[in-house]
């Protein structure tokens, strides 16, 4: 059949432009359509001018007949439609590549959406993902840029996004959790699950019944000032990412409704990321870098969260991406969002293989700053976003210094008093004895110097703290006249100049034993 020919229909983008690979990945069905997606979130991967169409894909599909969506939420509740409701709209409110959502009421009259996957659409995502797999496979073994980003382990994280995506029972959890997370934000509002009402494939949940954040009308405007619920929105999400270590995924226009209260509904949380903490520290510290031009730390933070490549070229990364923050913070009008992906491209470019929680969180900013335009074209996205994020760094520090840690600590550095002259004495046993063995595999002479030199001199802070320490506790079983806290005063300046320098002892370990663990996890990715 000639499609361009057939009456009515549209003429075809030209071969090998974006639109045409955006119209063929469509074609191909619901996978493809999310892998696009995801795709529009990896500057390292697809040129910016695919990322861009990337980012418009319609999700919009001719809608499943409303008997058979009957028939699965009759089957998934094992109780007839007629008897949980009180009423349900045949004509569906959104149809997408998974599934099918329709309007209905409980049999108190409130009314609710019900989330419908789609028949057999579980079989065909898992087939589908099986061909691409034998693909991704091929284009590490064959390409240089397969070897590089290892499109065998994305797709993997994609695969299992995509079928969590496809448990609503997983999805009305995300609505409780962020719900609840959100509380502390009474612009924002999350619908929240029917629990009884619910299965891994139907989802009912509380309606939002507003209007999309993208189509208020200039009276609306007028009536309700969108500022503060734009920044409440930005401040919300990096709440969520940076305090409870998860990100929204896809936080478009689509998902987000005004409602009649004034307040904004976000629904649509099939796609979450779980940010593990010691990774979330690293990417606030990244962005709040970012935000305040320091492109030194960011080179420093993004080289520390990532896997160097053989061919990394350090130098050239760290001056690239200084110019770039550079440039950034010259411009106030500058995307956050843009600027993390350009981080990416930039790492990717020079050796660097970035995690892909760094790319997400590109994403999600410009996606959050689209909704923010939307709503507020004047709103300074970057001045809540410092603000923000400076509020996160000092709740951190907060909790940091709380009973809980500060006596975790303190039990460390009583484990530390107790246990290290001992070691010490056995490493002094061995060295007096010539039995002290140290292996070196690979080392720069400047640098194994470097680090023996290190060793010297943490074992003789070690002996002088330890030595302050018992001279101390000898001194104070003698009378003299200066007190200080009821105790001779020069034993208890020993003393407590022994327990600073055991504090920084301590620091120095515990930061040096987080780098070799952070290189080791590094090495073996």
């Amino acid at each position: 059949m000639d499609v361009q020919a057939a009456d009515g229909a549209q003429e075809l983008p030209p071969e090998g432009t974006p639109e045409q690979f955006v119209t063929d990945l469509e074609a191909l069905g619901p996978t493809f359509v999310k892998l696009g997606q995801m795709l529009s979130t990896r500057p390292d991967v697809v040129p910016p001018e695919f990322a861009t169409a990337l980012e418009r894909m319609q999700e919009n599909t001719a809608p499943i007949p409303v008997e058979r969506i009957r028939e699965i939420v009759e089957a998934e509740l094992g109780v007839a439609v007629n008897k949980a409701f009180s009423a349900f709209d045949d004509v569906p409110l959104g149809t997408a590549s998974l599934a099918q959502v329709h309007r209905a009421a409980l049999r108190d009259g409130t009314p609710v959406a019900i989330k419908v996957q789609k028949p057999e659409v579980a079989a065909q995502v898992r087939s589908d993902l099986e061909v691409l797999k034998s693909f991704a496979n091929a284009a590490d073994k064959l390409t240089g840029l397969g070897r590089r980003i290892r499109f065998a382990d994305w797709l993997a994280e994609f695969g299992k996004a995509l079928l969590a995506e496809l448990n609503y029972e997983a999805e009305a959890e995300n609505l409780a959790r962020f719900g609840e997370h959100l509380k502390p934000f009474p612009q924002l509002w999350v619908p929240q699950p029917i629990w009884d009402l619910s299965s891994r494939k139907v989802l009912t949940m509380q309606l939002a019944e507003g209007v999309r954040v993208d189509r208020i009308s200039g009276l609306r405007r007028t009536e309700q000032p969108m500022h503060d619920l734009a920044a409440a929105l930005v401040r919300g999400y990096l709440d969520q990412m940076f305090v409870h270590g998860e990100i929204h995924a896809d936080p478009h226009p689509g998902n987000l409704r005004v409602l009649s209260d004034g307040r904004l509904a976000i629904f649509d949380l099939g796609m979450v990321a779980h940010v593990p903490p010691k990774l979330r520290e690293r990417l606030l510290k990244l962005l709040f870098a970012a935000v305040d031009g320091r492109g030194e730390e960011v080179a420093e933070e993004t080289i520390a969260l990532s896997t160097r490549l053989e061919d990394f070229d350090e130098d050239r990364y760290q001056r690239e991406t200084g110019q770039m923050i550079a440039r950034y913070a010259a411009h106030d009008a500058t995307s956050e969002g843009r600027v993390v992906l350009d981080l990416v491209r930039i790492a990717t470019a020079y050796g660097l293989r970035t995690p892909p929680e760094l790319s997400l969180l590109g994403k999600t900013l410009l996606n959050l700053e689209a909704v923010c335009r939307a709503l507020s074209p004047h709103l300074d996205t970057r001045s809540v976003v410092e603000d923000q994020l400076q509020h996160v760094m000092r709740a951190r520090l907060k909790k940091s210094l709380s009973a809980a840690n500060l006596a975790s600590e303190a039990m460390e550095l009583q484990a530390l008093l107790r246990e290290g002259p001992r070691k010490l004495s056995d490493i002094l046993s061995l060295a007096a004895d010539n039995r002290l063995q140290v292996r070196v595999a690979g080392l720069e002479e400047s640098r194994l110097m470097e680090s023996l030199q290190k060793i010297a001199n943490r074992v003789a802070a070690g002996i002088v703290t330890a030595a302050l320490i018992l001279a101390s506790t000898q001194m104070m079983r003698i009378d003299t006249g200066a007190k200080l806290f009821g105790y001779p005063a020069i034993a208890m300046v020993l003393f407590l100049l022994g327990v600073a320098l055991g504090l920084g002892i301590v620091a120095s370990a515990v930061l040096f034993d987080r780098r070799a663990h952070a290189r080791e996890e590094r090495g073996r990715r």
